[in-house]
């Protein structure tokens, strides 16, 4: 054996190394009491892909049930985090605060609501799996944990377990291509928009050297100065990913035809769950950039603008109406960016001027618009969700399983004479078309009149008429479903099928709808202690 060998072989030639100690971080049960909601929805969900390996029965309502338990369990835990103090938790990695906790439980809201929907939709359809409600609990465990994120890695992988498992539920149905084109579709789109998100954070990690929000919101003025280009063009292009998620005009496409396609069960988790979720991550990345420049908030503006305008023309020429209702998301999505574009203004623009005659504000009074602005956007998600996952509801009870692949299965005449046909049907439906569209006495008013009103109030005075009279043209697809189903005859005799779960959903929806429209005192209570981690 040659010298060197022995020399590297022999131990007792080696010098004396010190031993490096590894201190791994503390963490107290405080810091992970927001988790807890997801890993108790993601427990479930794995509980029940075991359950679904092992069945022989073929009765699978204990897993809807189930999935609606862990679900309300869930959103109980995240109703008692609002009273948390707000703060970094994970050493920064995630942050706790009573916004994160109201956007938890309207996710579980949402993937309740929808569980109980999928509970008469498949047993109509002989399709019960426990695969399904497992991918629709992680599909809200990742809502949970997005809101939560405070850390751009954090914060995409918990946006690509929300949207991983909503693909698979997308393409769940395997009867006919609609449902499968539908998923790839989503998953293509998705899959680029992921690629720009990811892109643009690389950027901005290039220009600061942190993904760590809070942080960014620091460092992010001293490399606007040193580069202004890579700044901007990682903003842009985080905006951009976050857009897609929310369906924001230009990156609003793929919303009518995964709407469409997807099972009626998992369209409803969609516009309410997840659109809630990735509005929050756009709100955690904003407030944390959004001091560096006036600029953001032109595009905000423009962006509403766009959003709301284009979403009401093109669902007005809509005779499909799961597609009416998707474009109708898309002008929803709008009319809550007023709500982002007022926050930002009041809570990080100071006196600086905004645009479309936004007026100069105190620091006081900003803090106060900025706080209306929040409760304006938490209520509007909330009742938009109560509201949007009824409507689906009563597609879902009238939908025949011989429509599975029919070209027109969701045309207008479906509607027709439904009042005679299914009244109690008609009737909520009625009542979620009237909320959808704004009328008083119904929750959806008392949403768009805080929105208004805090973009009103934050100087967005143009934005704020637009938002007005994009609602009022909205109307006007709103009731012609009402039209169809009072003031036209019958063109089918069908009248859908008829179970426990469905008529549960229908009945707690339309009763919501109503009470929360008339009595909104103690739901604004609660909503005027929820706070937004501010990053100075």
């Amino acid at each position: 054996m040659s010298a060197f060998s022995n020399l590297v072989l022999s131990p007792m030639l080696l010098p004396a190394m010190p031993a490096s100690t590894v201190v791994l971080p503390s963490f107290s049960f405080h810091e992970f009491q927001p988790l807890l909601p997801a890993a108790l929805l993601a427990i479930t969900a794995m509980l029940l892909m075991l359950t679904e390996a092992f069945s022989v029965s073929k009765s699978r309502s204990y897993q809807a049930i189930l999935a609606v338990v862990a679900s309300a369990v869930a959103g109980f835990l995240a109703f008692q985090n609002t009273q948390l103090p707000a703060g970094l938790i994970l050493n920064g990695r995630g942050v706790m605060d009573g916004f994160s906790s109201w956007i938890t439980l309207i996710a579980c809201l949402a993937a309740g609501m929808s569980s109980l929907l999928a509970l008469g939709f498949f047993r109509q359809r002989n399709a019960e799996r426990g695969e399904f409600y497992g991918l629709l609990l992680f599909s809200a465990a990742g809502m949970s944990l997005l809101s939560v994120s405070n850390e751009f890695v954090t914060l995409f992988v918990n946006l690509e377990l929300m949207s991983l498992a909503t693909y698979a539920l997308a393409a769940f149905w395997r009867r006919g291509n609609r449902s499968v084109e539908a998923g790839f579709k989503y998953f293509i789109l998705g899959a680029f928009a992921s690629a720009i998100l990811i892109y643009g954070v690389a950027l901005l990690y290039g220009a600061t050297g942190t993904t760590q929000l809070d942080m960014l919101y620091h460092v992010l003025p001293k490399a606007l100065e040193d580069s202004p280009w890579l700044v901007w063009s990682g903003i842009i292009l985080v905006l951009t990913g976050l857009s897609f998620k929310i369906a924001a005009v230009p990156l609003h496409m793929w919303t009518p035809d995964v709407y469409e396609g997807a099972p009626t069960p998992v369209t409803a988790l969609m516009s309410a769950g997840i659109k809630a979720a990735a509005f929050v991550a756009l709100l955690r990345v904003i407030l944390h950039i959004g001091d560096s420049s006036a600029m953001l908030l032109h595009i905000l503006c423009f962006l509403a603008a766009l959003t709301m305008v284009v979403g009401n023309l093109l669902a007005i020429a809509q005779r499909n109406v799961k597609r009416m209702l998707a474009y109708s998301s898309i002008a929803h999505a709008g009319y809550i960016l007023i709500g982002v574009a007022a926050l930002f203004a009041g809570g990080h623009l100071g006196n600086k001027v905004g645009v479309l005659s936004a007026t100069q504000m105190a620091n006081s009074t900003a803090e106060m618009l900025r706080s209306s602005a929040l409760q304006g956007i938490l209520f509007y998600l909330l009742s938009y969700a109560i509201t949007v996952v009824g409507a689906f509801g009563v597609l879902a009870a009238i939908e025949r399983r011989e429509d599975d692949g029919a070209p027109n299965a969701w045309d207008l005449s479906k509607l027709s004479g439904l009042a005679t046909r299914r009244p109690g049907w008609a009737l909520a439906m009625a009542l979620f078309m009237f909320s959808l569209g704004g009328i008083p006495s119904t929750i959806g008013f008392l949403a768009k009149l805080y929105l208004f009103k805090a973009g009103m109030s934050a100087g967005l005075i143009g934005l704020s008429i637009l938002g007005v009279l994009a609602s009022a043209a909205g109307m006007y697809y709103y009731l012609r479903v009402i039209v169809y189903m009072y003031m036209r005859p019958p063109t089918v005799t069908e009248t859908g099928i008829r179970h426990w779960s469905t008529e549960f959903i229908l009945a707690v929806s339309a009763v919501a709808v109503i009470v929360l429209g008339i009595l909104p005192g103690p739901l604004l209570d609660w909503l005027s202690q929820a706070s937004l981690f501010s990053p100075n």
